[in-house]
């Protein structure tokens, strides 16, 4: 939980965990809303309400109004109305958020001085402002058979209704309203501004609910757009500043082609391999009926088509096809031997049927520990893996079914082959026929030479698992991929001390400068709002990535290099995160935390830190949320003189509050909308500082009243056995009493229409004037204070170096142990990962060696298969490392894959050397010789279709492209490098192990006894 207070407002952001129903916490949440009400101020301007949105992440969709003839008051208040009222029905909005203006209101600028003359308080304009609009029922008047509700013209509707409100009698004349202000039809808060390509705008910023489809959310939404359009005014025009979903849908049609290329890839390499268009029919009918089932799978278990579930199927297509192509090959092979086409494929199907079991089940074991991880991560993987999964089982029942059925109806039988007739494709198929012999061989002469050197070929086995070991601690780890989304977000944080208006200016410059960069297409942005009053949120869309000369990195770059002469403040952009979470907006992709039980001490320890990493070069735009440094004027009240001047601290604030709060004197009530009447000096008296010197109070209405109240809250029940109703109703009476006696019931104190002159007292008089800082905004975690720094990443540079410089840096300064440091949102998620990732490799082996102990009825070979997978790792690590690739979430998923991939082929050879030893009583040399010959070329075909399929991923530049690429770099850099050694070191590998095994069974017994003739007589006696 954690929040951050304002003035005027606070925020708390409560994440869940993921295996709590979203819609279940929002009853609780507003359970806990309602309980709460009781110790809330009763002057609140409406309840406390909740949204269901991860307000940590980016808006899925910005839309911006424009007029060139209404304010944009006139325009916020259509955006209410209208956009508001039709877009918050739609299913998939969580939040809708309004800002860059406020709702129209009749704006009371008051001149104090003429106040001052005359004798009248501001708390009697206040008084003036309410009881001239009211709106309460009047009752009725029977007139014979009819009746007559009765109606006043007691509403306000505008500033002219109000400009000659009589406010007191001075000399028999009155006073009227406009004679002491200037009475205008304005905006209730000025203080808000919007932008769009620099033109003024209203936004209507849209935040997801949790668990939309954030494309069919905004497809809803454009749905709406004629509507919208009809409803509003003619000169009022609707712009599209940013729309998640064109992106989004662009990386989901950029990930079905490479889809549909994998899916080529895989069945060319066959065609090269079988060099049979007939026999490649088969297995380029396996996958897509294999990819086709497990849509409706995915249809049944309510998944989403997303990027992850589609990379999941373009990975898939590289090794659904392997068990088919094993049928195929050892069917084609005993075809080629002379058998008959039904006994071939009775025989070949039935050779090689347990080593497709042995495959697919092993394969699925490896996501055993996803499908249990909890968590986000959990969460995030649990689609692919099941999608996964169940692909490799739908294309292993094909694969022993629909196979060997096509398989007699379609190959050609030795008959055909010997009767057809020379062509080109014969010709070429003799020519790569000859070139696949000549590779055979040439592994069979080297093969036979590792099996005579089998120490130094064992030894490559410990220097991959050292060079695995070393690899993995010191390759640059992430969460996740950057990501080029078009767009990103920047946050414009000015000194604390910067005034509105120059605010604005600011904001105008750094808008220029951003529209200048040629890469970009709009920005949208506002000031005020939710925010501090010295920040401003930017959206910043770019052209399509098909038309960029640069990439988003150096995009980002420039944008950051225009602002960097900005002077009193600092632009700060970054791009959005793929996985936001932590509850908290902030100016950064990266959080860091302090926490701490005395607010000095943090508020000592976050600028040392926030100083020290400002000085490494890995980390880039290093900011703090702590808002301290506002300047302020304290105005100290001397409690004697007002007291003998009959005037309360009460009194003193509420003038104040009236002067200088914007404060809401009355509301005005339309058909479709409320809007206020405020109040306030005018405006060149609030550039004045010292106008408090000339500030003078009245004393009307000055004595405290509600003694009976304030005697009612100081007595105590002498009966201890309430019940609980009870208690919480005197909870709720007395704290309405409170907020009553503190000026909570907002009613004024001042009179309507005075009719003499009050006595005035200047305010210098009861109270001094201190300039101080004071807070502009004020955090908390949990129900501590905290202080988060934010921060982004240089080029190069990866969390995991954040992670290192942050703790040394924390170690170097001695930040005391009362002050709690731990890293939040996105930087959370990656500790998360990084802790989980060694425990998630371990598992899935522990998994596989499992099932294939059980399988082969083994301890020793499932060994011999598991070691091939350090050369696997290896080479995936050393391949993202060589191309600038982070380890990251999708490099784990990539990593976890090979395990399940390359270990078929040590299954191919294990399986049938152990065939070959039981069934044949051949020795295991000759047996596991025969099998790398054997299975040399389905081997070599299944690890280059593997190969083919993720070679997609790796060469694309779509959409999505640097989400989908390490996945194809991990896979392809283990296929490759572990092919290499696989076939020479599972070998030898087997024949070491298999001498151990033989060695455990002939010891193994005679220990057994020995152990129990020690054992029993121990027992008997």
């Amino acid at each position: 939980m954690t929040s951050q207070s304002v003035t005027g407002q606070v925020s708390i952001a409560l994440q869940f965990d993921t295996s709590r129903d979203i819609n279940s916490a929002a009853r609780d949440v507003q359970a806990a809303i309602v309980a709460a009400r009781a110790d809330l101020p009763a002057t609140l301007r409406q309840n406390p309400t909740y949204v269901e949105a991860n307000t940590a992440g980016m808006p899925v969709m910005v839309l911006a109004l424009t007029s060139d003839t209404r304010t944009p008051a006139q325009v916020y208040d259509v955006a209410t109305n209208v956009l508001e009222q039709h877009l918050s029905q739609i299913s998939g909005v969580g939040q809708l958020m309004l800002g860059g203006a406020a709702l129209p209101a009749v704006r009371v600028e008051l001149n104090p001085l003429a106040l001052f003359k005359y004798g009248i308080g501001f708390e009697d304009i206040r008084a003036a402002l309410s009881s001239a609009n009211a709106n309460t029922p009047k009752g009725f008047l029977n007139r014979g058979r009819q009746r007559l509700i009765l109606q006043t013209n007691d509403q306000v509707h505008g500033a002219q209704d109000l400009k000659g409100l009589i406010v007191a009698y001075r000399n028999m004349r009155p006073v009227r309203l406009e004679d002491v202000a200037q009475v205008t039809d304005g905006v209730e808060n000025v203080e808000n501004g919007g932008f769009f390509n620099r033109k003024p705008a209203v936004l209507a910023i849209v935040f997801p609910r949790a668990g939309a489809n954030v494309v069919q959310t905004i497809n809803q939404i454009r749905a709406q757009f004629p509507t919208l359009k009809a409803a509003l005014p003619a000169d009022v025009e609707l712009h599209v500043g940013m729309d998640r979903s064109a992106t989004i849908q662009a990386a989901l049609t950029d990930t079905k082609s490479t889809l549909v290329l994998s899916v080529l890839l895989v069945v060319g390499v066959v065609l090269v391999f079988l060099r049979s268009p007939r026999t490649t029919i088969v297995p380029a009918l396996v996958i897509p009926a294999s990819l086709v089932t497990t849509f409706g799978v995915m249809k049944l278990m309510n998944y989403s088509l997303d990027s992850l579930s589609l990379m999941a199927l373009t990975i898939a297509t590289g090794f659904v096809v392997d068990d088919a192509i094993v049928v195929i090959e050892n069917i084609s092979r005993h075809m080629e031997q002379g058998a008959s086409r039904a006994d071939a494929v009775l025989q070949g199907a039935q050779e090689v049927a347990f080593t497709v079991l042995s495959v697919s089940i092993s394969l699925v074991a490896v996501f055993l520990p996803i499908l249990m991880l909890g968590g986000l991560m959990g969460s995030l993987l649990h689609e692919f893996a099941v999608t996964i999964s169940v692909t490799v089982l739908v294309s292993m029942v094909l694969s022993l079914t629909l196979t060997p059925m096509m398989c007699a109806r379609i190959l050609p039988s030795g008959e055909a082959r010997a009767d057809r007739k020379p062509n080109f494709w014969s010709r070429l198929s003799v020519r790569m026929e000859r070139g696949f012999a000549y590779v055979e061989n040439a592994y069979g002469r080297s093969l036979a030479t590792a099996l005579r050197h089998r120490r130094l070929v064992l030894l490559s086995l410990p220097v991959t698992i050292g060079m695995m070991g070393v690899l993995f601690v010191f390759m640059p780890k992430g969460l996740f991929p950057t990501e080029d989304t078009g767009m990103m977000m920047a946050h414009l944080v000015a000194d604390q001390a910067t005034s509105f208006d120059e605010m604005l200016a600011k904001v105008d410059q750094v808008e220029k400068n951003i529209l200048e960069n040629g890469q970009v297409s709009g920005v949208t942005g506002f000031v005020g709002g939710r925010n501090s009053s010295n920040q401003a949120n930017i959206f910043i869309d770019l052209i399509d990535k098909a038309q960029r000369r640069t990439t988003i990195s150096q995009t980002l770059a420039d944008l950051t290099h225009r602002t960097h002469d900005l002077v009193g403040g600092q632009f700060i952009a970054m791009l959005p995160s793929l996985l936001p979470s932590g509850g908290r907006q902030a100016n950064g992709a990266y959080q860091y935390t302090l926490q701490s039980d005395d607010a000095a001490t943090l508020y000592h320890w976050i600028p040392r830190l926030q100083a020290a990493l400002q000085k490494h070069a890995e980390l880039r735009d290093v900011s703090s949320d702590v808002q301290q440094g506002g300047l302020s004027t304290n105005v100290m009240i001397n409690r004697d003189v007002s007291g003998r001047t009959n005037l309360t601290p009460q009194l003193i604030s509420n003038t104040i509050y009236d002067a200088f709060g914007q404060r809401a004197a009355s509301v005005i009530y339309n058909p479709l909308n409320q809007y206020r009447v405020v109040m306030n000096v005018l405006p060149k008296y609030w550039d004045n500082a010292d106008i408090l010197q000339q500030v003078w109070v009245s004393t009307s209405g000055g004595t405290a009243s509600g003694s009976t109240q304030s005697n009612t809250i100081k007595v105590t029940s002498a009966s201890t056995t309430s019940t609980t109703a009870s208690s919480l109703s005197s909870q709720s009476f007395a704290n309405q009493i409170q907020n009553s006696l503190a000026g909570g019931s907002g009613a004024s104190s001042g009179s309507a229409v005075s009719s003499t002159a009050e006595t005035m007292v200047p305010l210098s008089v009861v109270s001094s004037m201190q300039s101080a800082t004071m807070p502009l905004s004020v955090n908390h975690q949990g129900q501590s204070l905290a202080a988060t720094l934010s921060f982004n990443l240089a080029s190069g540079a990866s969390m995991s170096d954040a992670t290192r410089i942050i703790n040394e840096e924390i170690a170097r300064l001695q930040v005391p142990t009362s002050v709690h440091g731990h890293f939040a949102g996105t930087a959370a998620q990656f500790q998360s990962s990084a802790s989980n990732e060694p425990l998630l490799i371990v598992a899935a082996l522990g998994a596989v060696y499992l099932v294939l102990g059980i399988l082969y009825e083994s301890y020793v070979h499932p060994l011999t298969i598991l070691s091939t997978l350090p050369s696997a790792g290896v080479g995936a690590l050393l391949a993202l490392y060589l191309l600038g690739q982070e380890f990251d979430l999708i490099a784990l998923i990539g990593l976890i894959l090979l395990i399940g991939i390359v270990k078929k082929n040590a299954i191919m050879l294990v399986d049938f050397a152990i065939t070959e030893e039981r069934n044949h009583n051949r020795p295991a040399r000759d047996a596991i010789h025969t099998a790398c010959l054997l299975r040399f070329r389905p081997i070599m075909m299944t690890t280059i279709a593997a190969a083919m399929g993720a070679l997609p991923l790796v060469v694309g530049n779509g959409y999505g492209a640097e989400l989908r690429r390490p996945l194809g770099i991990a896979i392809m850099g283990g296929l490759l490098f572990s092919q290499i050694l696989t076939l020479y070191t599972t070998p030898v590998v087997y024949l070491y192990l298999d001498r151990l095994g033989q060695w455990g069974r002939r010891r193994l017994p005679a220990i057994f006894h020995a152990i129990a003739r020690v054992v029993r007589p121990a027992r008997s006696s």
